[in-house]
């Protein structure tokens, strides 16, 4: 694992830490962070999940906007401090982020996001605004931005039991978008999480083989 500078079109400079596969990458995967930031879960992220499948992996530690090097626990009162931040933070500085990984580290590959929580909706965004194939998983800020139309290719990854997002907002999040493929899996919020809790192996596996495939159709070299 490496960390490099990432200096956005507005100025702002983040680190981004990067995971490199074996041999030459498939395309780059931009992973935007939960709001736990880019802690020990994200890192494993990058380098268990999509360095391991052959891509170039990295995440912007959007944080370092407001906080550098925020990461955190999973406690009330690092969510509390997480939640403070993303709010503080906004969403079009993570995609401005986002794109700068996209042509500084990723320069020349073809890339797409995938995000997690919060990351999972700054990744829907990736796909309205960026016009990058993106994926997120249980996105919980994602219905007020339904009225955007994809502009890349979207996946969208969701818990049946998620105590934070109701199956009602899955339903219409599913119902605004019919072409988009929106999985539900028999698992709670954050069941990517890896040594956690909230993990849930089948579910994580299986979400990870189809965004596996989304990229490999959709991330192609010219």
């Amino acid at each position: 694992m490496q960390t490099v500078k990432l200096e956005a079109i507005d100025g702002g400079a983040v680190r981004a830490f990067v995971a490199r596969p074996q041999g030459e990458p498939k395309g780059c995967v931009v992973v935007a962070q939960e709001i736990f930031g880019v802690n020990d879960h994200v890192r494993w992220v990058l380098a268990e999940q999509y360095a391991k499948a052959g891509y170039l992996a990295v995440a912007p530690a959007f944080f370092d906007r407001l906080e550098p090097d925020a990461q955190f626990g999973y406690t009330p009162e690092t969510t509390a401090r997480g939640r403070a931040l993303v709010d503080r933070l906004g969403l079009d500085a993570p995609l401005r982020d986002i794109r700068a990984a996209q042509q500084q580290v990723g320069r020349g590959l073809p890339c797409g996001v995938v995000g997690f929580c919060w990351g999972g909706t700054v990744a829907y965004l990736a796909a309205t605004r960026l016009g990058l194939p993106a994926v997120g998983y249980y996105g919980g800020r994602t219905a007020p931005y339904l009225h955007e139309r994809p502009q890349a290719p979207l996946m969208l990854h969701f818990g049946e039991h998620d105590a934070l997002i109701p199956m009602d907002t899955v339903k219409r999040i599913s119902a605004t978008h019919p072409d988009v493929p929106c999985h539900v899996y028999p698992a709670g919020h954050g069941f990517n999480r890896s040594g956690h809790p909230d993990w849930h192996e089948d579910s994580a596996r299986t979400a990870l083989e189809r965004t596996l495939a989304f990229f490999l159709q959709h991330l192609r070299h010219d």
